[in-house]
C-alpha cells in the first residue's frame, strides 16, 4: 500500500463504518479498484487498524455517555432508569455468543464478494420493512437513547447477529431492530454507536493480535495515516448521519445498497 491508498481506504472506512451501507462491501470494492489484494495479510491488517480509528471517533463523541455508564450513583436519573452497562451487555451477548460458536463457519462461508452482494440486498429489504412497520401509529415509543428498556436493548442485540454476515451492516441491522422494538431511528442509531465500541474493540483487537506477525516498521506510517483519516471522517459521518436520520428514512440508504450491489455485481462478479 502507498499513502494515497491509505488515505482513500481510511476515508471510505470512516464514511461507511457507522452508516447502514456496509463498510465491508465498500472496503472490498475500494481495495479492488485500487488494485489491492484482499488476500494480502498487510491489507487485512490495515483494515483492522482503520476500524479502530473509526471506533475512537465514537469514544470521543460520546465520552460523557461512556463516563455516565460507570457512574452508578448521582446524575439526573437513577442508574437503572437510564442507559447503563446492563443495556450494553444485553445488546452484545447474542452476537458475541453466536460469533464465537460459528466464527470458523462464518469465515469459511460468508466472506466473499458473492455473499456480500446478497447481504447488501437482503439488508436493504430489511431496512425498508422496518421503516414501513414503524410508521404505523403508536409503534415508536422511545425517542431518547436513555429511555431504551432492557427488553429493547436485547431485541437490538438479536438483530445484531445479522451483522456477522459481512455486508449486512451492523448499523443497518441494529437500527432496523430498534425500529421493530419501538425505538426511533436517531435513538437506535446512537445506541448502535455505543454498543459497537466494546464489540469492535474486542473483535478488531483479536484480529490485530492474530495479525501482529505480519506487521513491520515500514507499515507504521501508512497505517497511522489511514487510522487518522478514518477517525476524522468517522466523526463527521456520525454527526451528519444523525442529522439525516431526523429528516430521511432508512429507505434512502436501502436504495443506495441496491445500487451498490449492482455495482458490486458488474465490477467484481
Amino acid at each position: 500500500m502507498d499513502i494515497i491508498s491509505s488515505i482513500i481506504m481510511g476515508i471510505i472506512e470512516g464514511l461507511t463504518e457507522f452508516l447502514p451501507v456496509s463498510s465491508t462491501g465498500h472496503m472490498i470494492l475500494t481495495a479492488h479498484l485500487l488494485g489491492l489484494s484482499e488476500d494480502n495479510e498487510s491489507v487485512k491488517t490495515f483494515e483492522v487498524v482503520v476500524q479502530l480509528g473509526a471506533v475512537l471517533a465514537v469514544v470521543v463523541l460520546y465520552w460523557n455517555k461512556f463516563i455516565d455508564m460507570f457512574r452508578f450513583t448521582g446524575g439526573s436519573r437513577p442508574y437503572s432508569r437510564r442507559l447503563n452497562l446492563g443495556h450494553i451487555f444485553l445488546a452484545m451477548v447474542p452476537a458475541v455468543v453466536i460469533g464465537l460458536i460459528f466464527r470458523d463457519w462464518i469465515k469459511a462461508h460468508l466472506f466473499g464478494p458473492e455473499t456480500v452482494l446478497y447481504s447488501l440486498v437482503i439488508g436493504g429489504i430489511l431496512m425498508i420493512v422496518a421503516e414501513r412497520w414503524s410508521r404505523k401509529s403508536g409503534r415508536i415509543t422511545t425517542h431518547d437513547v436513555d429511555d431504551i428498556s432492557y427488553k429493547q436493548a436485547f431485541a437490538v442485540g438479536i438483530f445484531q447477529i445479522l451483522a456477522l454476515w459481512p455486508g449486512f451492516s451492523r448499523s443497518g441491522s441494529t437500527i432496523s431492530g430498534g425500529l421493530f422494538a419501538g425505538v426511533s431511528r436517531v435513538a437506535a442509531a446512537e445506541f448502535t454507536f455505543l454498543v459497537s465500541v466494546p464489540i469492535m474493540i474486542g473483535a478488531t483487537g483479536y484480529d490485530l493480535y492474530k495479525s501482529i506477525d505480519h506487521l513491520n516498521g515500514s507499515d507504521f506510517p501508512i497505517f497511522a495515516i489511514g487510522f487518522i483519516a478514518a477517525f476524522i471522517v468517522a466523526m463527521l459521518a456520525i454527526k451528519t448521519f444523525l442529522s439525516i436520520l431526523k429528516k430521511l428514512s432508512l429507505t434512502v440508504f436501502a436504495v443506495y445498497r441496491f445500487v451498490l450491489a449492482a455495482v458490486f455485481f458488474i465490477i467484481l462478479m
